[in-house]
C-alpha cells in the first residue's frame, strides 16, 4: 500500500491494518524542497553477498600490514539477513526528552518534524 497527501491520522489507522495482515506498507510527501518517507515492511528477509576473508600464515610475511585481514574479492558467501520494521506509529511515538533521544536527535533530520 503506498499513501501520500494523507493525515497523520490516517497514515497511522491504514499501516496498523498493513501490519496486522503482513502487506507493505509506504507512505510519503513533498513540501517544496523538504519531504518525507516512511517503510513499514513488516519483517523482511534479503541475502547479502560478502566477500570471503583470506587468512594470513603467520611467518610468510613481515610488518603492519599482516596482522589486518585481507580480502579476497573473488570468493564471496551469502549471508542471510532479517529485519522487522516498527509501525508508523512507534516511529511518531518517540520520547526526545531522554538521554538516548538527546543524542538521536543529532543525527535526526529536521525532515522527521515535518512529519509531527
Amino acid at each position: 500500500v503506498c499513501l501520500t497527501c494523507c493525515s497523520r491520522d490516517v497514515m497511522v489507522k491504514i499501516d496498523q491494518i498493513c501490519h496486522k495482515n503482513s502487506v507493505k506498507f509506504f507512505t510519503g510527501d513533498v513540501f517544496g524542497y523538504h519531504g518525507y518517507m516512511f517503510a513499514d515492511l513488516g519483517e523482511h528477509e534479503f541475502v547479502e553477498e560478502k566477500p570471503k576473508i583470506a587468512k594470513v600464515n603467520p611467518g610468510v610475511e613481515d610488518g603492519p600490514d599482516t596482522k589486518k585481514a585481507k580480502l579476497d574479492s573473488s570468493e564471496t558467501t551469502m549471508v542471510k539477513k532479517r529485519v522487522v520494521f516498527c509501525q508508523l506509529k512507534e516511529a511518531l511515538a518517540v520520547d526526545w526528552s531522554g538521554e538516548k533521544a538527546k543524542a538521536a536527535l543529532k543525527r535526526t533530520t529536521p525532515d522527521y518534524f515535518l512529519l509531527q
